[in-house]
């Protein structure tokens, strides 16, 4: 009986730390997501495409589309289409004044 109550508390801490190392790299992921959405928009006079931000924030396209997606709703932003077929996101552009842009506290 003692090893199965073994194997058992060894399954659940294997799971509990499964659980913790998927849930750091998701935050991870949302991080760089964020933080490249946010320089893309202040970069790019808010123009963003599906492959800048994937690549700016290194992940994988999947999460990137979803992430972009999440912020065109809560912005009430529609995808468009250039010339060449590439679609885009066109965001209010982003003015930082010179104290802001100094300012680390928001860094």
């Amino acid at each position: 009986m003692a090893a199965l109550e073994w194997s058992l508390l060894v399954g659940v801490a294997g799971l509990i730390g499964f659980s913790l190392i998927n849930l750091v790299r998701n935050l991870q992921q949302e991080r760089r997501l964020r933080d490249a959405f946010y320089y893309l928009l202040e970069t790019h006079s808010g123009t963003i495409t599906l492959i800048q931000l994937a690549a700016t924030a290194r992940v994988d396209a999947e999460p990137a589309k979803l992430y972009l997606e999440t912020q065109a709703k809560a912005f009430s932003i529609l995808p468009d289409v250039n010339d060449e077929g590439n679609t885009f996101y066109r965001f209010p552009t982003v003015q930082r004044s010179l104290s802001a842009a100094e300012d680390d506290e928001w860094t």
